[in-house]
């Protein structure tokens, strides 16, 4: 189960932001994503289809900021991430595109 929480928005469609840990075996810090969509269920279902299967959003215990929901409405995919901020506060990673997240590896050749 993964943290998280979403906000609706004025126009009726929500931004859900969920942190998950890496999918990197070496990484020390999670991931937070987060996906534009229809409703929370839609959401949800975005992050299944692309192989996350065991993504759940119980309860609103980190919503999205409104800086986070600026960076969503602006990125054309709606799905972006980021690796979950540490304590250093001067250090600032910009949104990636959600391909950037699942692409596999390539073996040397």
């Amino acid at each position: 189960m993964a943290a998280g929480g979403f906000c609706k928005l004025p126009n009726g469609t929500v931004v859900v932001a969920l942190n998950l840990p890496s999918p990197a075996a070496d990484a020390p810090a999670g991931v937070r994503v987060l996906v534009h969509a229809q409703n929370r269920a839609r959401a949800l279902t975005r992050l299944r289809n692309l192989g996350l299967r065991s993504i759940y959003l119980r309860g609103n215990a980190a919503p999205p900021t409104p800086d986070e929901i600026t960076a969503v409405l602006h990125h054309p995919d709606g799905l972006i991430w980021r690796t979950t901020p540490e304590d250093a506060p001067l250090t600032v990673e910009l949104w990636h595109p959600i391909r950037a997240l699942l692409r596999r590896p390539t073996a040397p050749a």
